[in-house]
């Protein structure tokens, strides 16, 4: 996508071919800043610490650290220290599935390769996995766009969509998911409006989606995370598309904390509710949401908020009285009797097991 004009993915390689680049996403949209990653460590860092999000380029950013693992200092490929850096990567966010997917194809891959051939074809299984990323993505949006089409056809008038967090280009590789049919349908000339939830505590619709949408030039309003609901009573939300961190293979979507009660919303008003969603996103291991492990952050994400103060520095101030415990469940878990569809690189289909196996039959059992 662009930054000023200049084309940018959200994780690539450096003049050097082994450093790695990221956009540093807890400065946006203040400002935009760019971090190196050159260390197993400082990945896990980025992962943690939320400097990458979104749960493509979570996996994307945790195959990379597989590569700058097997390259730092001692330059280690054994099977010992593969084994040691997977395991921390994995270990360092819970929820989103395709940190775990992304690690795994790297482990399968290079296990089965002699030590010194595994840095170079770590490399390139990693830009790999960013290349059918973006391919996904940029597919979804296709799919998607159709849904955008026909209301708009249906009604001659602007297509209003609410979308929840951030889920667009800096949530992936490139395009985004639940962003990515907005996108489209910008391209293809359809006038389009977003209700963009602030998606509290860290406020990624309100820091990131509104920087993607304002960038693009679509239309958009920022609202609080409760009026949602109001907005669907009074006919002002036409249809609502969300992304996902984990899918079970029963059509359960576990993503940020908020979209659960958004789902309920759409649907006592009768208003369709889409997830969009890699199939790297799908845990086809998982039968229930229930059992899908829900992240607990830091309660300092909500009791302090960050911003732009006006000496121009950005800033954290506390907004509850020093006594004040907080609680911080990063995500919930949607059930899909509450979804209208599952928006896939392949097409969209049913929130159910019997639908996912027809669009991806090679996970039949």
């Amino acid at each position: 996508m662009q930054v000023n004009g200049t084309p940018y993915r959200c994780i690539w390689l450096e003049a050097d071919k082994r450093t790695v680049g990221i956009i540093d996403q807890t400065k946006l949209p203040h400002r935009f800043e760019t971090v190196s990653l050159r260390t197993l460590n400082d990945t896990i860092v980025a992962i943690s610490d939320m400097l990458v999000r979104g749960a493509p380029l979570i996996g994307a950013t945790a195959a990379y650290g597989v590569c700058l693992g097997l390259t730092e200092q001692s330059k280690d490929c054994s099977d010992t220290h593969l084994e040691k850096i997977c395991a921390a990567l994995i270990a360092a966010r819970p929820t989103a599935v395709n940190l775990r997917w992304a690690v795994e194809r790297m482990r399968s891959l290079l296990t089965d390769l002699p030590p010194e051939e595994r840095v170079e074809a770590a490399y390139q299984e990693a830009a790999l996995i960013c290349d059918e990323d973006a391919q996904a993505n940029e597919s979804l949006g296709e799919h998607g766009l159709k849904l955008i089409r026909k209301k708009y056809e249906e009604t001659g008038k602007p297509v209003n969509l609410l979308t929840h967090c951030n889920a667009g280009w800096l949530a992936t590789v490139d395009w985004g998911t639940a962003l990515s049919p907005i996108f489209k349908a910008q391209q293809a000339g359809i006038p389009i409006h977003v209700w963009v939830d602030e998606t509290r505590p860290r406020n990624q619709g309100a820091h990131l989606t509104t920087w993607e949408l304002a960038s693009a030039g679509i239309d958009h309003h920022l609202i609080v995370d409760n009026s949602g609901g109001h907005l669907m009573q009074q006919g002002k939300v036409d249809l609502c598309i969300v992304g996902t961190d984990r899918t079970t293979c029963t059509g359960d979507v576990c993503n940020k904390i908020g979209t659960y009660l958004k789902a309920l919303a759409a649907a006592d008003n009768n208003i369709p509710f889409y997830v969009a969603l890699p199939s790297s996103t799908i845990d086809w291991t998982l039968e229930h949401g229930a059992a899908i492990p829900i992240e607990e952050r830091d309660q300092e994400e909500v009791l302090l908020v960050s911003g732009l103060a006006e000496n121009g520095e950005i800033q954290k101030v506390r907004i509850a009285p020093e006594q004040t415990r907080a609680a911080n469940p990063a995500f919930d878990v949607t059930p899909a009797r509450l979804i209208t569809g599952l928006i896939t690189e392949r097409g969209i289909c049913k929130p159910n097991k019997k639908s996912l196996l027809s669009v991806f039959p090679e996970y039949m059992e």
